[in-house]
């Protein structure tokens, strides 16, 4: 009887979802060094997220570090905070009222809509619906299973011409946590297919190209986080020998694989996983971009949040042999997003504008030869944090649309 209890008790464990009341999200402004010693001895003392940077190895000095502190632990952090003498924000007060607000509550329909956020099971049904609906525009494919079983659904969005056109290829979702990348992948598609034959810049370019669209990357990392762990990042994973799952998918592709910025703790976040594409969610989009490098042109990958368009190299300080390029297509893109809201985003090469991190997708695809290869980071700069509220999506994927929509132009105009 008491082992059917301990039993039954586990298996609620098991199930709970992660509750955030009491807390909080602080932004850490290191002046001096002793600032950044004090912010990575606090992470290796206590459980800390770091939700900007990625990890406690890339703080350094000047720039904003924004940690999710559990309310455990938050009135001990408050003294440390004080007695270290380094400028602090408290940006979320209580992550779970965050959690609860994102959601718009005069939205409660099960069916899929674009101005919310969709679970796994919607999107898989829209997927279906949308391609069915626009059979001279859409075919879809599968890149295959994930760890935990589920297609990796992808669109080929283009008006047949009965041969090959050169291609983008944009994914989104890569880390589970960022729900606006995922709502951005299903603007986009509704937009190209709503738009052509009206829109000369969409028609011209779905006929002379095709975008291929994977609205979910990792797929049991972004069920994880509906259904269990709102802030969950990696995929899910299992390693022998450690009790720790998932590792970042951003981090195990084969560019400067687990050097800079990267972890090789299977219980970090910015885990660079056992070996180069040991994440088969990594090797199923990688084989299929090896598998198409001739025609795919430019690879955008959508992330959030921080309001950045970067571009390689994010692996290695020295810039990528087509930078000049890179820089003045990704600082028009970011004008045309600007005009829209007055949205300011920042550009440039990933390791010197933010900070260095290895086995990205972007630069794994920039030296696979695909040139025009791009990172965006979508709203906010951490007002809301990865809890952008649905009230936001409408205005954040139309002003994306516009940075995406000149870069695919640009990249139509200049085929190589």
């Amino acid at each position: 009887m008491k082992l059917l209890l301990l039993l039954g008790l586990v298996a609620v464990a098991l199930c709970e979802t992660t509750r955030f009341e009491g807390d909080k999200v602080f932004r850490l402004k290191p002046a001096i060094d002793s600032h950044v010693s004090f912010i990575k001895e606090l992470a290796s003392s206590l459980k800390v997220d770091f939700w900007s940077p990625d990890n406690a190895e890339l703080v350094t000095i000047d720039i904003d570090v924004d940690i999710h502190v559990p309310a455990s632990h938050t009135d001990m952090v408050f003294v440390m905070l004080d007695q270290s003498g380094i400028s602090y924000d408290v940006l979320i007060d209580d992550l779970q009222a965050a959690v609860d607000g994102q959601m718009d509550s005069s939205m409660h329909a099960r069916s899929h809509a674009y101005t919310k956020y969709n679970n796994w099971s919607t999107i898989e049904d829209w997927v279906i619906s949308i391609t069915s609906a626009n059979p001279t525009l859409i075919t879809r494919s599968t890149l295959g299973k994930t760890f935990e079983g589920r297609s990796m659904h992808l669109l080929k969005i283009g008006k047949g011409s009965g041969s090959t056109k050169p291609a983008i290829f944009i994914d989104c979702g890569i880390h589970a946590r960022e729900w606006i990348s995922h709502a951005f992948c299903q603007w986009f598609v509704k937009e190209a297919v709503s738009t052509y034959g009206s829109d000369p810049v969409m028609t011209s370019l779905l006929d002379e190209m095709d975008i291929f669209v994977l609205p979910v990357f990792n797929v049991d990392g972004y069920v994880y986080s509906w259904t269990k762990d709102r802030m969950w990042r990696k995929t899910r994973s299992k390693k022998s020998g450690s009790s720790c799952v998932g590792a970042d998918p951003n981090r195990n592709f084969d560019a400067g694989w687990c050097t800079l910025g990267a972890s090789s703790n299977p219980c970090s976040d910015t885990y660079c996983g056992a070996s180069v594409e040991s994440e088969i969610e990594v090797k199923n989009v990688a084989n299929f971009i090896r598998q198409n490098r001739s025609i795919i042109k430019a690879y955008l990958t959508i992330h959030s949040y921080s309001q950045l368009l970067l571009f390689p190299y994010s692996y290695k300080y020295g810039l990528a042999a087509d930078h000049s390029e890179l820089l003045r297509v990704a600082e028009a893109a970011s004008q045309a997003l600007r005009s829209l809201y007055g949205t300011v985003y920042t550009t440039g090469p990933g390791a010197t504008t933010i900070y260095p991190a290895s086995g990205g997708s972007d630069d794994w695809a920039y030296d696979l030869g695909v040139k025009y290869s791009y990172t965006f980071e979508l709203r906010d700069t951490g007002r809301y944090g990865f809890l952008l509220p649905e009230s936001q999506i409408k205005p954040t994927c139309e002003e994306t649309m516009l940075a995406v929509k000149y870069i695919a132009s640009y990249v139509q105009k200049n085929l190589y």
